[in-house]
């Protein structure tokens, strides 16, 4: 759904890729890259309580995010430093996929392979106490079609999201493999992102059986060489429009039938997974906020729960989510925090075990969404949004049934602490706990117990 990001060792050629890659998510973001050095390396009263959520592993902290175009570790070594320590203070879960989005071509010639960016990014997260994740994708480019050798700066935008040709669907696999064999304190694995290259046409059905086919051989080459690794799929992009056929419908609108479709089938016939992986957002696939931007985020709570009802006890896990539509729409900041809140509100209740935030890093003075200031590295409210989740919602939290008497105001609540969110753009006043608030527009309050 979103972009791709490309970084590299030659920093003075790379500096205007990683600012123009790493604004975006993966859909939007066109990947550019420089050519890389040839190296190898072998409601309140209305709103109905909170049903207890399901018991999910508590070996990981729920939340998280995942790296871009451009991170901590594509500034200075003390500017690395700084973020890492800031980020130790609240670890987390932190994503990184092998090739684009701040990753060079990991394997330009078979066999021979280029670990500087992954390296970089990997320890990164080991400095910031992160928990690891690696998505295994993308592919380098001969093995879908283009030419052996560091991929060409022309060939980032074009291509990167190209899925492998089946005849290196095996190479791939062993890519994956040799990736988990060199990270061994990396626990989790993703395959693939949002079946790139297996449906660009999304009023078709998708490629499943191609999908579902490279991902039983990276699971299974994955699990040969680390028994230990925990490996999930299919990483697919729940869409969803304002109406049509499919069993997964609400006010926020319908599941595009092609998405379950290629779930049902990436199930049914997978080798094996140790959770599941999805994304989406709340926005339909024409921009339209189903029935408003807070009323839409319920599609990430029925999704949650038609993905439990189907796998039973397997986690569900949410690689990214997206609130804000895709159309140059903004939002004034307390807004743009309220609704993104909201939105975590909805996962915590509903019992997804993890929810990755695609974090759009960016050199650029003023990033609001990003984790950190680009100049200072100091955490923005975004940062300490996404921190006080993991500080006080961890997976395994235990949640209490509170609701609020202002149907206006959102409520989470553990035994020690209190969230509320204000979806109104005026001043409410609201009892939770026996106990009155005041906020302000779009407030986010966090209260003890």
């Amino acid at each position: 759904m979103r972009r791709l990001g490309g970084a590299g060792v030659l920093a003075a050629v790379m500096a205007l890729v990683m600012t123009a890659c790493s604004t975006a998510g993966p859909a939007e973001q066109g990947t550019a890259g420089a050519q890389q050095e040839e190296r190898s390396q072998s409601p309140a009263a209305s709103q109905p309580a909170p049903e207890a959520p399901p018991k999910v592993d508590d070996g990981w902290p729920r939340w998280g995010f995942t790296h871009t175009g451009v991170s901590a570790n594509n500034i200075t070594p003390q500017f690395e430093r700084d973020v890492a320590g800031r980020l130790s203070q609240t670890p987390m879960l932190q994503n990184q996929h092998i090739m684009g989005f701040g990753a060079l071509n990991p394997e330009p010639y078979p066999g021979q392979y280029f670990w500087e960016d992954l390296d970089s990014r990997i320890n990164l997260m080991r400095e910031s106490g992160g928990v690891p994740v690696v998505t295994l994708c993308c592919a380098p480019d001969w093995m879908k079609g283009g030419p052996q050798g560091p991929t060409e700066e022309s060939a980032w935008a074009e291509h990167l999201e190209d899925a492998p040709y089946p005849e290196h669907f095996d190479d791939f696999a062993k890519l994956a493999a040799a990736v988990a064999t060199r990270y061994k304190d990396v626990k989790y694995f993703m395959v693939w992102n949002e079946f790139k290259g297996f449906w660009r046409d999304h009023s078709k059905p998708a490629d499943y059986k191609g999908y579902t086919e490279l991902y039983n051989k990276v699971y299974a080459a994955v699990k040969q060489a680390r028994p230990d690794a925990k490996v999930g799929g299919p990483y697919l992009g729940f869409d969803s429009n304002e109406r049509g056929d499919s069993e997964l419908r609400g006010d926020w609108g319908v599941v595009n039938q092609n998405v379950l479709d290629a779930f049902n089938y990436w199930f049914e016939n997978k080798k094996g997974a140790d959770f599941v992986v999805v994304d989406g957002a709340s926005p339909t696939d024409a921009h339209e906020l189903l029935p408003d931007e807070f009323g839409a985020l319920a599609k990430f709570g029925a999704v949650t729960k038609w993905l439990r009802d189907k796998v039973g006890d397997l986690p569900v896990w949410w690689s990214e989510w997206y609130f804000v539509p895709e159309d140059g729409t903004t939002w004034p900041e307390n807004k743009r925090l309220a609704v993104q809140a909201a939105s975590m509100i909805e996962f915590a209740r509903s019992g997804a075990a993890t929810a990755l935030y695609w974090n759009p890093q960016t050199k650029d003075r003023d990033c609001r969404p990003c984790l950190w200031d680009s100049r200072s590295g100091a955490e923005t409210d975004t940062g300490r949004l996404l921190a006080s989740f993991v500080k006080w919602f961890p997976a395994g939290a235990e949640l209490d049934q509170v609701t609020s008497s202002d149907s206006k105001v959102r409520v989470l609540a553990q035994p020690q602490q209190l969230l509320l969110v204000n979806t109104a753009d005026s001043d409410v006043s609201t009892t939770v706990d026996g106990k009155e608030y005041a906020l302000k527009a779009y407030e986010i309050k966090w209260t003890g117990r």
